[in-house]
């Protein structure tokens, strides 16, 4: 996996964010050939601080819940010295060992096959949990938190990075601007103060932080719009431009991202 050459490639200069320095380092190309939604490096390197993630030692064992191509898992064993469970659903084990293989941590980073209900790992398995772009396909059931932060040590940290909204909407209908783009998908998004309270509620975490990327549906259109330029999937593509048309619809007012960080408790 290559690094940017910062100087010569005009795509990379569009991509180079002040918000996501260490991001920045990773070629882009790679990560829109291996990008199956918003980009999944920025939305990890804003999760991280909240998270404690430089404050582990090195080693530490980190499941990355819903990882798609591992991009995810790759920045975590390369930026954080970290050793990761690299698990999804919808990319094979194999076709991310190979990735990982090619990114030179294949030592650091065990790729597997599994559903989010059905992880096959011991109480007590991991120093932190990170979910980044999944974690609203499967944790919004007020049952799911508990069953997952048993795999946590006690006091290890779990954190999500999702797509949400500002505000909860009322009612059974989406805004009227955003009806057109709607999609049944996107009543999973809910806001900081919904994710606050629905952790809270489950008794399993003392939840630490729960908010709002300033200006993130800035961040989730540049890089759709790139996307549905580069992307040398087709389908890829076809999803950032409906992305675009989105975010361009609600320019801001309901749509962005959430940061959700909450830490086991002791007994």
């Amino acid at each position: 996996m290559p690094s940017n050459d910062l100087s010569s490639d005009p795509l990379t200069d569009r991509l180079t964010h002040p918000r996501y320095p260490r991001s920045s380092r990773y070629d882009v190309r790679w990560t829109i050939e291996n990008q199956m939604g918003p980009h999944a490096l920025w939305l990890l390197e804003w999760l991280a601080p909240a998270l404690g993630l430089d404050t582990l030692p090195p080693g530490a064992r980190v499941l990355d819940l819903g990882c798609g191509r591992a991009m995810t898992s790759v920045f975590l064993a390369k930026e954080y010295d970290v050793q990761v469970v690299a698990a999804d659903l919808w990319v094979g084990s194999d076709e991310n060992a190979a990735r990982l293989a090619e990114a030179g941590v294949g030592d650091r980073v065990l790729p597997v096959h599994a559903e989010a209900h059905d992880l096959p790992f011991g109480e007590g398995t991991f120093d932190a949990i990170v979910s980044v772009d999944a974690y609203q396909y499967f944790g919004t059931n007020d049952l799911y938190l508990p069953t997952l932060t048993r795999l946590l040590k006690p006091g290890g940290r779990i954190g999500v990075a999702v797509p949400a909204l500002r505000e909860e909407i009322a009612g059974a209908e989406p805004p009227e601007h955003l009806a057109p783009h709607w999609d049944p998908g996107f009543w999973a998004f809910h806001s900081p103060a919904w994710w606050h309270r629905n952790w809270t509620r489950t008794g399993a975490v003392t939840v630490e932080t729960a908010d709002w990327l300033q200006d993130g549906w800035r961040d989730w259109l540049l890089w759709s719009e790139v996307c549905a330029e580069e992307s040398p999937s087709e389908f890829m593509a076809g999803m950032a431009r409906d992305s675009v048309e989105l975010l361009r619809a609600d320019g801001g007012r309901v749509l962005g991202f959430a940061r959700v960080v909450g830490r086991r408790r002791q007994s």
